[in-house]
């Protein structure tokens, strides 16, 4: 039997590498994250033609968010008792199908909300990557590892800068059209090229003990509360910034997809360096100043600066101190949280982060509705970012002393 698992294990090896294996999953996640985002960048669309009010707008820009949180916690699951080669692969299939509903339900406000809430599944894949791409590096790599996976959620990025360029070209139902047939590929690429780690081994577990487990542990629920912030964030503005730059500084809906792939691309490349520095100088600190960063970006922005400078500044260096905070949180969770545990904490935190990006659109449209500004939303980020900053320092004293 021994021999058995060595000539499994050395096969695996052969087939796969730590670098090539990152970059499949990468990829993936891109890919995902882009169709998980498919509605966003076309809210001056649906707005338009259905006549929306801003709280049905950011319903609509909200919802795919909410499954694309909680199927974290069953997807991170089932990573760790199938693995991430399989459960990559499915959810790229998987969501073919909602990408093709929802691009057929653009006349429809129900029916845009039920698919999109269904579209959600793209955004499960971060459950994936993780445990999949921390298997195949030692703990002292895991940071750099999770950090350049984590650059996959530049997938929004993409969104944001080239769907309303492609509806306008293509159509709004070819364009979706395109997107299946790229999951469609993305699915079948990962099933034949993509290996699990040949340390890995399927965690043979009921799901729930192991979700009650990982519940019960401390860092479970103190990575949730960082990654709501610095991931939640990160969510919240890139699916709501389409929305905000086209009412409070009357961009067109391109101009407002061009300046948020820029900001989703900050936070990109912020994500590995955060991941690296963690590496070098601790996660904590890391996680502090992104945390600090936030606050004092939203302070600026909350007096409704100019378009350019200084509130196009300041979304850039907010989206900076979000990446660093969303490399440094897994950094951190890696630290805690023993390998076999992973993919189910993991799931559990994702879903917090997914979940802290979707509530600011909708108390967003809720306040610019209500003022016909966006200064409270963002004087709440502000006091929710300190509040953050304050229990990270108390919480983690000495973590890395």
């Amino acid at each position: 039997m021994n021999g058995t698992a060595g000539r499994t294990g050395g096969r695996a090896a052969a087939r796969g590498t730590a670098g090539g294996n990152l970059a499949l999953a990468t990829a993936a996640f891109a890919l995902t994250f882009w169709a998980w985002n498919l509605v966003g960048p076309l809210s001056k669309t649906y707005t338009e033609e259905l006549s929306l009010s801003p709280s049905q707008t950011s319903l609509l820009v909200a919802v795919p968010v909410l499954v694309g949180s909680l199927g974290r916690i069953p997807v991170g699951a089932l990573t760790d008792r199938i693995g991430g080669r399989a459960m990559f692969t499915a959810v790229c299939f998987i969501s073919i199908v909602p990408t093709f509903l929802v691009g057929v339900s653009g006349g429809s406000y129900p029916m845009l909300l039920l698919w999109g809430f269904f579209l959600g599944i793209a955004g499960t894949s971060f459950a994936v990557g993780i445990p999949f791409v921390n298997a195949w590096h030692p703990p002292e790599r895991r940071g750099f590892a999770t950090g350049v996976f984590g650059a996959g959620m530049g997938g929004t990025a993409l969104s944001a800068l080239l769907t309303p360029h492609l509806v306008k070209a293509l159509g709004l139902f070819a364009t979706h059209l395109a997107m299946c047939a790229a999951l469609a590929a993305m699915g079948a690429v990962m099933w034949a090229f993509s290996r699990d780690a040949p340390s890995w081994t399927p965690s043979t577990e009921p799901v729930l003990p192991r979700m009650r487990d990982a519940l019960r542990l401390k860092a479970t629920w103190q990575m949730a509360l960082l990654y709501a912030l610095a991931f939640g964030g990160f969510v919240a503005f890139t699916t709501y910034m389409p929305t905000l730059l086209t009412t409070a500084y009357a961009f067109a809906q391109t101009e407002a997809g061009l300046r948020t792939a820029g900001f989703a691309l900050v936070a990109v490349v912020a994500r590995p360096v955060g991941g690296v520095l963690s590496d070098r100088v601790g996660p904590v600190r890391v996680c502090l100043a992104s945390f600090l960063g936030t606050c004092v970006f939203a302070v600026v922005l909350a007096f409704h600066p100019p378009a350019e400078f200084p509130a196009g500044l300041s979304f850039v260096l907010i989206a900076f101190a979000l990446g660093l905070g969303t490399g440094g949180v897994f950094a951190l969770l890696a630290t805690l949280v023993e390998p076999s545990r992973v993919g189910t904490a993991t799931g559990l935190v994702g879903a917090a982060g997914g979940l802290g990006g979707y509530f600011p659109p909708l108390l967003m449209g809720g306040v610019y509705q209500a003022t016909g500004a966006y200064t409270i939303g963002f004087v709440l980020l502000a006091a929710v970012a300190l509040a953050v900053a304050l229990y990270t320092s108390r919480a983690f004293r000495t973590a890395e002393s």
